[in-house]
């Protein structure tokens, strides 16, 4: 079995759990995500499997969508309710305030990551610093936040629902963090669901609950399992021969003057046989297309 499985992470759950747990409904060898999500955080989390995951190397950039509630006037070492809370503090804001204080993180940001993350500084999980009571200094790296409007408040209770498109690497933790700071009274993110990853909604999502009963009725996860090539929907695709397919197939790489509409050089492409199969993903190199990985669906 080879594609992705897109799954509805639920709460308290790692995302390697979730790949465990897939590896052992499956019975495949090889599963692997294509971005962590916390544990406290569900959504959606694409899970490749077989011949997919070998091309974990070469996930395309793309937005991701949260729709994620704080509460103002408390922070946390975590940046989530999760935490162990560090203050709390009288609020003064309004639902005016809070949508004033959002514009202002509207476009390109500086954003400093948490030190409860998965980001290696030096080949060390910052979140393994972190449980060890060290902290260390973290440069700022620039996201862009392309949307952010305001869905639900409850002012009584200084609850906030927000939605956000933004780039990857954006931690949105660290976005309401920094919305609470520009209030003055401090915030913590309280729930926490990605609605967009990799092309894939909530929409495209099954759950581990829905995969256990496909086995148990022996249904098998056709219905669920999507082509690896959807994720690269957006790149330049090009079309072989025959006698080109076998070539490339074998891992050699193909003369540019035998492509028709060839790639941009560095580019990476989408290749495929004659009738239409992916075959993997190519990168021209000055005047050829060499194998930049192969899908196998053994």
């Amino acid at each position: 079995m080879t594609g992705i499985i897109c799954i509805n992470k639920p709460k308290d759950i790692t995302s390697f759990g979730v790949v465990a747990k897939i590896r052992g409904i499956t019975r495949e060898k090889k599963v692997g995500h294509t971005g962590t999500l916390d544990p406290m955080a569900t959504g959606v989390l694409p899970i490749t499997i077989g011949g997919a995951t070998k091309f974990l190397n070469f996930l395309p950039d793309s937005d991701k969508g949260y729709r994620a509630t704080f509460k103002l006037g408390i922070t946390t070492n975590t940046l989530d309710i999760t935490g162990e809370i560090l203050s709390q503090s009288e609020v003064n804001a309004g639902v005016e305030d809070v949508k004033k204080a959002m514009d202002a993180f509207v476009g390109e940001i500086m954003q400093i990551p948490p030190m409860f993350s998965a980001k290696s500084v030096d080949g060390v999980r910052l979140y393994d610093l972190a449980r060890q009571g060290v902290e260390i200094k973290r440069e700022p790296c620039k996201v862009e936040i392309k949307e952010l409007t305001l869905s639900d408040y409850n002012e009584s209770t200084n609850e906030y629902t927000i939605d956000v498109l933004c780039s990857k690497g954006t931690y949105i933790r660290s976005l309401i963090d920094d919305i609470g700071k520009s209030l003055g009274c401090g915030a913590t993110m309280t729930a926490l669901c990605r609605t967009r990853a990799m092309g894939f909604t909530l929409d495209d999502c099954t759950t581990i609950d829905a995969l256990q009963k496909m086995k148990d009725s022996g249904t098998g996860f056709d219905s669920v399992l999507v082509d690896i090539e959807r994720l690269y929907l957006n790149y330049h695709k090009i079309f072989v021969t025959a006698a080109q397919t076998k070539r490339f197939a074998n891992g050699g790489a193909l003369d540019i003057a035998r492509i028709k509409n060839p790639p941009k050089s560095g580019e990476l492409c989408t290749v495929y046989s004659p009738d239409k199969i992916f075959l993997g993903l190519g990168q021209r190199n000055k005047d050829e297309i060499s194998v930049a990985r192969l899908l196998n669906r053994q």
